[in-house]
């Protein structure tokens, strides 16, 4: 498994599933076009992408290659790397028919082609050392009584409008963007300052 430093941003949950058994990284989904006008997963991005550099991983058909081109102005040039899969004919086994284009996604290409892209796109891979990534996890989560508990859900909603994250960001979600955005000791200490816990 590859571990890289930035997080890696691809269009839909089919794609995150398929990078998640080869790459160790967070990974953000726009929702495909959605992200045009969802100005909280823009302001995410732009958070992750200052803090940590993204790389942009989309289809290699027409509608990948929009939503990169928006993406590079919604984030500065210098924290944006470029990832690209080449364009193959095909179509991935869950879909019924092909794409408008006839071409392979992200899910539908193999492992070693993502690889071989990743290597290509000059992201930061990180040998043996640990990824860089925050530690905080989702049992750390529940004693701060942003899950499991009884007053979890308005606790994260609360939380999440003050980071200016999106509000409606699941917990496994929010997971990734903390640890993206915060170490353990910085995520406690704003939660404490902020009157969180």
């Amino acid at each position: 498994m590859l571990k890289i430093r930035e997080a890696i941003i691809v269009e839909g949950r089919y794609d995150k599933i398929k990078l998640g058994g080869i790459v160790d990284a967070p990974i953000i989904e726009t929702n495909g076009f959605r992200v045009f006008n969802d100005k909280q997963k823009q302001s995410l991005i732009r958070q992750v992408a200052e803090k940590r550099g993204i790389l942009i991983f989309t289809d290699s058909d027409g509608a990948g290659f929009v939503i990169r081109n928006f993406l590079k102005g919604v984030v500065p040039a210098d924290k944006i790397k470029q990832c690209y899969i080449p364009q193959i004919e095909g179509k991935e086994p869950r879909k019924s028919k092909g794409g408008r284009e006839g071409l392979l996604g992200v899910e539908g290409v193999s492992d070693e082609i993502i690889i071989a892209a990743i290597r290509k796109s000059g992201a930061a891979i990180i040998g043996e050392e640990a990824a860089f990534r925050g530690d905080i996890t989702k049992a750390e989560l529940c004693e701060l009584g942003l899950t499991g508990g009884e007053n979890a859900a308005k606790n994260r909603k609360r939380l999440l409008e003050h980071l200016g994250l999106p509000t409606y960001l699941s917990t496994n979600a929010m997971l990734t963007a903390i640890n993206c955005l915060y170490s353990f000791e910085e995520f406690c200490e704003l939660l404490k300052n902020e009157g969180f816990c």
